[in-house]
């Protein structure tokens, strides 16, 4: 059901996809998602789940497991060969004593090196909800000469193991390895699309029910580099399908002072990170919410930039996202770990169930990117269809509309929006929609980013533990 961020797009009612899960009439070179999957293949029809269709979550409570690992007492609950869990103000797991060393042939550049390695398995993680789609998601510092893998292992419903998959490649610069997911990563039962998870055929009611995260840390040999992992998790869920969503209740009047950032602006610059403009929604949405939390980029960190560029900070962002085999910027985990990377911030994927899930976190001063895709006529005031765009909700108007820092803007004084309610919550948390040809595509089925502070306020954790996050 994944539909993600920028690839291409039209001010019409084709489509456009800002994600990297491209459909057939994108980018026809890079690796399909789930949502772009035909509908059959997916889960079966909508009117075999009619019932959990028509609720926002199950009666056991919500569709959406997501789970982390970021205490020290947590990180000791893991395996480690070569690693250690590290306490302070914010515990982690680092290279102690490396297990060995290993060659890596990046595909990007082909270049081979010798890394020193050392791993941490975390604990075995039942899931509360059987999932179809599990989304890893991490938070870490990883210094020149350093970077991560993040591997996913699973259990079916019918006691059958998956294969370790790779969910990405990781650094936080790109002078050492090229920042990666890997395609081509399937067991005939489940596949990896980008940077997702996905049982091939749902209707068989094959779900997962258990997973384990594998962190391999890398350094140059003979040094004492080390990365360090702060934040480790995944979003379980499985959601139903549905065409429409049942209608929320307004319970917030509130707006963020949020940055504004136009992705149109940047049209054309930089086509090795894939030519800014419409391609930039994911990254020109997280800078917003980056400095909103006061992140900011050095003159140092952005000198490599034209001069003559305006909001510099969003070829930034592009450039330390891009995913080099997908070839965009939209790789979800890749945004939460840019993220991260800024003093005292903390970065999540996961899956959200209402449009009051989004007041809860606005009222505690949290704003959240949200993932969508619709026709121009189905988004009033958008001016323009998407297979697949991020946009920063920031608040609500006094009749509960939503108020968005939508980046498919002409410029920074643009950015500014307020959509329907009832339009905006259907196009964000249904899973199937009609497409342009008149044929049934995917929807997101509420993926969000959330960017919040190491730190949080008891508010602010309150906020997060209503939502699922921790």
């Amino acid at each position: 059901m994944v539909a993600r961020a920028c690839t291409s797009w039209i001010r019409s009612d084709t489509p456009w996809n800002c994600s990297p899960f491209p459909t057939a009439a994108g980018r026809a070179h890079k690796q399909r998602s789930p949502a772009d999957r035909p509908a059959a293949a997916q889960r079966g029809t909508a009117t075999a789940r009619a019932v959990a269709a028509d609720q926002p979550g199950r009666a056991g409570g919500r569709p959406v497991d997501y789970h982390a690992w970021t205490t020290y007492s947590e990180w000791r609950t893991g395996t480690a060969r070569g690693a250690r869990a590290v306490s302070g103000p914010r515990p982690g797991v680092e290279i102690g004593a490396p297990a060995g060393t290993a060659d890596y042939t990046d595909p990007h550049t082909g270049t081979t090196a010798t890394w020193e390695y050392a791993t941490w398995t975390a604990p075995r993680y039942r899931l509360t909800v059987p999932a179809t789609e599990v989304v890893s998601s991490w938070n870490a510092d990883t210094p020149d000469g350093t970077w991560i893998q993040v591997e996913l292992s699973g259990t079916y419903s019918d006691g059958g193991d998956t294969p370790w998959y790779v969910m990405g490649r990781w650094a936080a610069g790109d002078q050492d390895i090229k920042r990666t997911s890997v395609d081509g990563q399937s067991d005939g039962r489940s596949s990896i699309w980008t940077d997702t998870f996905a049982i091939d055929d749902a209707s068989t009611g094959l779900r997962l029910v258990s997973y384990r995260l594998r962190l391999t840390l890398y350094r140059r040999p003979g040094t004492r580099l080390t990365p360090t992992v702060w934040r480790l998790g995944a979003m379980g869920s499985d959601i139903p399908d549905r065409f429409t969503v049942p209608a929320s209740t307004p319970g917030l009047a509130q707006e963020l002072v949020v940055p504004r950032y136009s992705q149109e602006i940047h049209k054309g610059q930089y086509p090795q990170y894939d030519n800014g403009g419409e391609a930039w929604c994911s990254p020109t949405s997280s800078q917003m919410i980056v400095e909103y939390w006061g992140g900011r980029l050095t003159a140092g960190q952005l000198s490599w930039i034209d001069p003559s560029y305006a909001d510099p900070q969003v070829d930034a962002a592009a450039r330390y996202t891009y995913d080099y085999q997908y070839e965009g910027c939209g790789n979800w985990p890749f945004n939460a770990a840019y993220a991260a990377t800024f003093a005292d911030l903390q970065g999540v994927v996961t899956r959200l169930v209402s449009l009051t899930d989004l007041e809860t976190l606005v009222a505690a001063g949290i704003p959240a990117i949200t993932s969508q895709s619709f026709l121009s006529t189905e988004l009033t005031g958008a001016g323009y269809g998407t297979s697949g765009h991020l946009m920063t909700v920031i608040g609500f108007t006094a009749d509960g509309d939503v108020i968005a820092n939508d980046p498919a803007s002409p410029g920074d004084d643009a950015v500014r929006r307020v959509y329907k309610r009832r339009e905006f919550e259907n196009i964000w948390l249904r899973t199937k929609r009609y497409n342009a040809t008149g044929g049934v595509s995917s929807g997101t089925g509420g993926v969000c980013y959330l960017y919040f502070p190491a730190r949080p306020s008891a508010h602010q954790r309150k906020a997060l533990a209503a939502v699922g996050v921790r």
